[in-house]
């Protein structure tokens, strides 16, 4: 069975994997903030819920800028 897009451990086709839920809103419409991590790299940054399924990494893959995570 596979784990939908906001579960932690849900890895993306570009190999960014959910680590948690945090409370932060997000910039979309009723979205909050996930934190990702790069499994290539170890980045670790936020993205909108509905966003996770096409994130690239921003550091080294070309991807948009994460949104804050409260580090």
């Amino acid at each position: 069975m596979s784990k939908g897009t906001t579960e932690p451990g849900y890895r993306n086709r570009n190999e960014q994997v959910v680590v948690r839920k945090t409370d932060l809103p997000g910039n979309d419409h009723n979205q909050i903030t996930y934190v990702l991590r790069c499994d290539e790299c170890g980045h670790e940054y936020g993205s909108n819920g509905s966003d996770i399924f096409q994130r690239r990494c921003p550091a080294h893959d070309g991807g948009a800028t994460g949104l804050s995570i409260g580090d």
